[in-house]
């Protein structure tokens, strides 16, 4: 569950946040009794070979032979990399990861399912238990996170009713909040006169009424009290939305306009973050938010369940804000300074890195002066979306969301262990060369990324960020 400050919102929002197979050979095919490159025996003619010839002739021949066997299995193992395949004397070990790998994800599967199956929910023991890594496929990530952001309660029994609740609320809003004035006049006015007629006689028949139209309702008002003034305003802020979710993911069909579906995705993403940006006046809508979005928008859709997946908007947008909640004055510049702004938090990052590297973290605060606040101030804000690919995301707030302790102490963790993972770059670089390497991170192994960052010991200094 998320801990620490929680997101002010409107009445009408806190209600709604309550082995492997290769291909056959055209050599051999599926009957094959030989597989490429195995040595084959010599059979003579006679069928047990012929006078033997000197011993130095016999020694030639398997020489010859042997240089012969091992040049051909060169040359097969070469096409097989040509294709994109590894090499039959590699595969061994690739294929036992793999069936490693298989059966450990079988036993966290069972595991989660045992867990999110019972009447009452232990969330502390799901913790545990995510906090390695959630498998994909399936409707488990969609499920855990639902839980474990608070959207869905502990009791099995009270999720329909909370679900039906919350997504209904979801649509009021949307309906109130993110129709155009016009609209919103046009279902008034159908609403009067149904009134009216209903209240006055059959028979009548009497001159038409002009019905004024207030100062507030007039498309050419200035006055900030005025719905059209809030709706272009507004307006402003959805064009940048739309041009961030342009940006979002661009490599995945998912996110892309070029496809129906990914015009539908759009398009409900643009909802919510139009939607918490009216709701939230004081934060609006900050460039970066379309990337925390996108992760819990593209695991709710792609649940397997066709009910929670056609309702992941209402679900994601509830979710977002729970999120959110955690670290939302990172997006107020007028919080930098403050205890719980984005400063203070860059600050706690190098007490950690200072705590468990202090050489490392002395060559960055002293001898190439690179600042946290140069690189680390997008990991953070942005929860590490841009730094990674979604899969490695995906998995990196599995560990966020499951830390008991709450996403933010987590994302310390992960940030320092980012910077220890590459401590012998850095220690061999500049200003401009570690800087690269942070704002361009490299690929690494994620599951000892996130092995290092549980393990840190908690920062005990007292150090605050130089600025």
């Amino acid at each position: 569950m998320l801990k620490g400050k929680k997101l002010k919102l409107p009445d009408r929002l806190g209600s709604l946040v309550a082995g492997l197979d290769d291909k056959d050979d055209d050599s051999g095919g599926p009957g094959s009794a030989l597989d490429l490159g195995e040595e084959l025996e010599i059979i003579h003619p006679n069928g047990f070979g012929s006078d033997r010839e000197s011993e130095t002739d016999d020694d030639e021949d398997c020489e010859v032979q042997e240089e012969a066997t091992v040049k051909r299995k060169m040359e097969v193992d070469e096409e097989l990399e040509h294709h994109g395949r590894q090499p039959r004397h590699q595969k061994d070990g690739s294929t036992h990861i793999s069936v490693m790998k298989t059966t450990e994800d079988d036993e966290k599967r069972s595991d989660i399912e045992y867990e999110i199956t019972q009447k009452v929910i232990n969330l502390e023991k799901l913790q545990r238990i995510v906090t390695a890594g959630i498998p994909d496929g399936g409707n488990l990530r969609p499920t855990v996170w639902k839980l474990l952001l608070g959207y869905l309660p502990p009791s099995r029994d009270l999720w329909e009713k909370e679900l039906i609740e919350n997504r209904q609320k979801y649509a009021k809003l949307k309906e109130e909040l993110l129709l155009t004035p016009s609209e919103l006049a046009r279902i008034k006015g159908e609403a009067f006169h149904s009134n009216e007629h209903n209240n006055s006689d059959s028979g009548t028949d009497g001159p038409l009424i002009r019905h004024e139209i207030s100062q507030e309702d007039h498309p050419l008002s200035l006055g900030k009290a005025s719905v059209w003034h809030q709706y272009f305003e507004h307006m402003e802020i959805a064009e940048q939305i739309d041009r961030d979710l342009q940006r979002t993911h661009p490599e995945m069909k998912f996110f892309s306009a070029e496809t129906s579906f990914g015009r539908r995705h759009r398009e409900s993403m643009r909802n919510i973050l139009l939607l918490f940006s009216k709701l939230n006046p004081a934060i609006r809508y900050v460039q970066g938010m379309n990337e925390v979005l996108a992760p819990i928008y593209y695991v709710f859709s792609t649940d397997t369940d066709v009910q929670n997946a056609s309702n992941a908007e209402a679900d994601s947008f509830a979710c977002f804000v729970r999120l959110l909640s955690d670290s939302v004055d990172h997006f107020c510049e007028q919080l930098d300074n403050s205890s719980v702004g984005i400063l203070s938090t860059l600050s706690r990052l190098a007490e950690l890195l200072k705590a468990n590297d202090e050489e490392l973290w002395r060559h960055l605060e002293f001898t190439t002066k690179v600042k946290p606040q140069y690189y680390a101030f997008r990991w953070i804000t942005l929860l590490l979306t841009q730094e990674f690919n979604l899969q490695s995301i995906l998995r990196i707030w599995d560990s966020l969301l499951s830390n008991p302790f709450g996403v933010q102490e987590m994302l310390q963790r992960v940030c320092c262990s980012m910077l220890l993972c590459v401590k012998s770059r850095l220690l061999s670089g500049d200003f401009a060369a570690n800087l690269r390497l942070l704002q361009h991170y490299p690929d690494v192994n994620i599951e000892h990324l996130l092995k290092v960052a549980q393990d840190l010991s908690p920062d005990t200094s007292s150090y605050r960020l130089s600025l």
